[in-house]
């Protein structure tokens, strides 16, 4: 892996000046281990002081809400004003439940800004339908996940000048997650993410959800314990992974918002979309 520079905003009242910080791949072990056994709270304060840019991507799912929770906790003074703003990708195909949650979330926390992204060009899913065709998911699920998902995400980066995110992503999720690290670098776009929990369990989370009375998604009373879209996503058996019921029935684990090198072909065809 290649050095990553990453470049620092510098906020003053005049012209931004720049500074830039390598993450080389020795730096990043380095910092891993380091931040292992580091509590979560320590672990935002650590990235809240350490990048510029530094935003954080969320579905709204039990992790996320626990971080913005957090978040509005380490200080004062962020109750009043939330340091980090939000990304959230509407799908248009989310559940009726999850969408209740946004507009929740927004009273809950009302100083944390939040910018929502749609598939290009789509405000709602009739537009979607129109120019894709119902049932994408079933007829092209690589392009499906690539056009409601991982456009829309890479778009936020780029025009929010993301350089670092916080995500909601734990090793006892299962599947790939297993063995996660606390900071990665993205590898088809060097973005920098940081999983502040990756170490909790469902239960810690869920502990906290209960214990500062957190608002969450309707649909964890009903057996979910992740949800997506309303097509793939499914409740989970007693035993069963977290993720077990996104895909369910396929060995499908993720969308491809943490695998962009899967999408390097769209992206690429999409970068020069834009430059001609």
């Amino acid at each position: 892996m290649a050095p990553v520079a990453v470049e620092h905003q510098v906020a003053d009242h005049h012209e931004p000046q720049e500074t830039k910080i390598t993450l080389t791949p020795s730096h990043l072990k380095y910092i891993n281990s380091q931040l292992q056994n580091v509590e979560p709270e320590q672990i935002l304060q650590w990235a809240i002081l350490t990048f510029p840019r530094l935003y954080q991507s969320t579905a709204f799912g039990l992790t996320g809400l626990v971080t913005i929770d957090m978040i509005s906790r380490l200080q004062p003074e962020y109750s009043q004003s939330h340091p980090i703003e939000l990304i959230f990708v509407d799908t248009l195909h989310h559940f009726k439940e999850t969408l209740d949650l946004v507009s929740r979330l927004k009273s809950r926390y009302p100083s944390a800004k939040l910018h929502i992204y749609k598939p290009e060009n789509c405000e709602t899913v009739e537009d979607f339908n129109r120019l894709y065709g119902e049932r994408l998911w079933e007829t092209d699920e690589a392009s499906y996940d690539f056009l409601v998902k991982v456009e829309p995400i890479q778009r936020a980066y780029e025009e929010l000048n993301v350089r670092a995110t916080l995500t909601g992503r734990r090793k006892s999720q299962g599947g790939k997650r297993g063995d996660l690290d606390i900071v990665e670098i993205e590898e088809y776009t060097g973005l920098i993410k940081i999983n502040p929990l990756a170490n909790w369990s469902f239960k810690d989370v869920h502990a906290y959800i209960q214990k500062y009375n957190v608002p969450y998604n309707a649909l964890l009373d009903q057996g979910y314990r992740s949800v997506g879209d309303w097509h793939s996503t499914a409740p989970v058996a007693e035993g069963e992974d977290e993720r077990a019921g996104r895909w369910k029935g396929k060995a499908k684990t993720e969308c491809g918002i943490h695998e962009t090198s899967k999408f390097a072909k769209f992206l690429a065809a999409k970068k020069l979309e834009t430059v001609g």
